[in-house]
């Protein structure tokens, strides 16, 4: 394979992953980077009936193409040409079916085996009859299928859609090229057709040839004023220098005798970079007798060398001339630009490196990568809620702030100067006495006094509670938001968040009930050395510090080898099966955040493969 072939089908090899992915220019990429702009393409661009089709057909060689009245191309066709070594059966092939090859594109007969078999019992063949109304007998499988694929998108209405379809050609009889047919240009909609039709359609095909590395193949009919040609109009609008652009004329046979379009074919008449090139189209008749391309690109050159106007024209006129100067031009576009792609694709990779940084990594599908992603996360975010709790990042001040100032605040506030008036100490030592005064101090009295007093602590200590555990809600909502990590998953930030207000709300009970209990300790149990410091602290009317008393836990209880033991590890290993079969369910994203992510890490695979490709080739200078 030559250098230039090489170029040629390495940019078709890059334009099919594009495709794929859904980068194909028209606008489509929408905000992910396109490496479709960047590659050199050549765009069809001509008025309806201007002989577009017949154009692309003389250039490969084969009917494949729909044809008919009004709107037929409704969706872009990339063409891409491959040449393959003589004698090897040529074939086409689908982006969207790529593992079936289309090897006769004359295939099929154009009535059902049905009709066929009624015919034969009528005495009557449906190929004559098909020769009868002036239908070809043959239908083209390759032209069927762009019909279905297009429908297949649009259904069976007049629409149009940007999403292109992707044919490949292999064959010797073509050069390797790569051609856009856009839907031709109209200026009025018809029946079944939006009002929006004609500026939908000249949209999309701006969209193709705005672009500085499109070379625009501008299609005109040679019977009609090219003052008029559509397709030279929106030429000028965008490469209104002509480098871009290529002119061709169309029909020249069927010109008024006397006639010619000498004044367009040698530049007179509205010059371009880029000389013009005459094409004659294959008659009707021809198609309907399907007369063989090869044929026909044979009587097409005959035309030009035997015409009395165009013979010293004949060199550069035709389809097959057609078809090597935009390869070659394609090839030259290709050549001039790949150090500008080669410069693209590597800042495009930095770029998606660093957004698949932040979106995260695609996620495993085994449980136990899933369980350590988990884990991974619920370290990242006990991280930051240790850090806000030891002093690394604001809250944990909070908590101490309720202790060194609000709960002796509260303390201060409450009735003890009422509790401990003279008048009360009196009712409370008489009446916890009885009707047996007591004899040295009023040892229940002192207890009664002690035990109310500090039953009034009960209050200020579970408001303590409450408010300790307000501060670790807010500071795991506020860790869970700084982490990250998690942003990815919003159903593991839920879980995460419930589990751990779960937790707190035991915490909280457990610790209401363990201040709770540490009061009744201290109302409970006054010390000796309380009472032995009695006759000296008789005027102390504060309830002291009686010190406190602790518990050791309960031994729990040895229940191995027995039946309950046994249920115990199956309850404990079908929880973790459980949690695992959630695994999947916690690591769900955000689906617009997933899509993101699974677009930006395609399109990055895209652009490394597209490196790797270029760099394969050795590029000759």
């Amino acid at each position: 394979m030559t250098t230039m072939e090489n170029v040629i089908v390495l940019v078709n090899r890059i334009q099919r992953a594009c495709t794929a992915l859904g980068d194909h220019g028209g606008d489509a990429a929408g905000s992910l980077p396109t490496l479709w702009e960047a590659l050199p393409s050549v765009a069809v661009v001509g008025g309806q009936s201007s002989g577009k089709s017949s154009v692309l057909e003389s250039i490969v060689g084969r009917d494949f193409l729909p044809r008919g009245s009004g709107i037929v191309t409704r969706r872009p066709l990339v063409l891409q040409l491959h040449k393959t070594e003589e004698g090897v059966q040529e074939y086409a092939e689908f982006l969207h079916m790529p593992k079936r090859r289309f090897t006769d594109f004359g295939e099929g007969p154009l009535f059902s085996s049905d009709t066929r078999l009624l015919g034969v019992i009528m005495g009557v063949y449906c190929f004559e009859i098909g020769c009868l109304v002036g239908l070809p007998h043959v239908y083209s499988l390759v032209r069927k299928e762009i019909q279905d694929e297009t429908d297949r998108l649009t259904g069976k209405t007049k629409q149009i859609s940007p999403v292109p379809i992707h044919l490949s050609i292999y064959s010797p009889h073509v050069v390797n090229l790569t051609l856009i047919d856009l839907p031709g240009l109209t200026k009025v909609a018809i029946e079944g057709q939006p009002e929006s039709i004609v500026e939908d359609i000249e949209n999309m095909v701006r969209s193709y040839v705005d672009k500085p590395n499109c070379l625009i193949l501008a299609i005109s009919p040679a019977n009609q004023d090219i003052a008029t040609s559509d397709a030279i109009k929106l030429a000028r609008d965008v490469d209104p220098t002509g480098e871009r652009t290529f002119g061709v004329l169309t029909k020249l046979d069927l010109m008024d005798k006397g006639t010619n379009a000498l004044d367009v074919l040698e530049g007179r008449s509205y010059r371009l970079q880029h000389p013009w090139v005459g094409i004659v189209n294959r008659s009707q008749a021809d198609i309907n007798r399907n007369v063989d391309m090869i044929v026909a690109r044979r009587k097409e050159q005959e035309f030009f060398t035997s015409s009395p106007e165009y013979s010293h024209l004949a060199s550069r006129m035709g389809s097959e001339y057609l078809a090597k100067l935009l390869s070659q031009q394609l090839e030259a576009a290709i050549r001039a630009r790949i150090p500008s792609i080669t410069s693209l694709i590597n800042k495009t990779i930095d770029e998606l490196e660093s957004e698949m940084d932040h979106l995260g990594r695609p996620i495993a599908s085994d449980a136990g990568a899933q369980l350590y992603l988990i884990l991974e996360l619920c370290r990242a975010f006990d991280k930051i809620f240790k850090e806000h709790l030891d002093g690394g990042r604001p809250g944990g001040d909070q908590i101490y702030g309720v202790f060194d100032n609000q709960l002796p605040s509260a303390l201060r506030k409450l009735p003890f100067d009422r509790h401990l008036s003279l008048q009360n100490v009196k009712r409370v030592v008489s009446q916890a006495d009885g009707y047996q005064p007591h004899l040295i101090a009023p040892e229940q009295g002192y207890r009664r006094l002690i035990e109310s007093a500090l039953n009034f602590f009960k209050g200020p200590a579970e408001a303590s509670v409450d408010r300790v555990h307000f501060v670790l809600k807010e500071l795991v909502r506020t860790s869970i938001g700084e982490t990250q990590e998690l942003k990815r998953f919003p159903t593991l930030q839920a879980e995460l968040a419930a589990a751990c207000y779960e937790a707190l709300e035991r915490f909280r009970e457990d610790g209401r009930k363990t201040t709770l209990r540490l009061v009744d300790m201290e109302a409970a149990y006054l010390t000796v050395e309380f009472f032995r410091k009695l006759p000296q602290e008789v005027d102390k009317t504060g309830p002291g510090n009686p010190g406190t008393r602790t518990g050791n836990p309960p031994t729990p209880s040895d229940d191995r080898y027995t039946d309950a033991h046994f249920r115990r590890i199956a309850t404990n290993v079908s929880s973790y099966i459980g949690m695992a079969k959630q695994l999947a369910v916690l690591l769900d994203e955000d689906p617009a955040l997933m899509e993101r992510r699974i677009q930006c890490f395609k399109r990055l695979e895209l652009y490394k493969s597209a490196r790797d490709e270029i760099d394969a080739v050795s590029w000759t200078r």
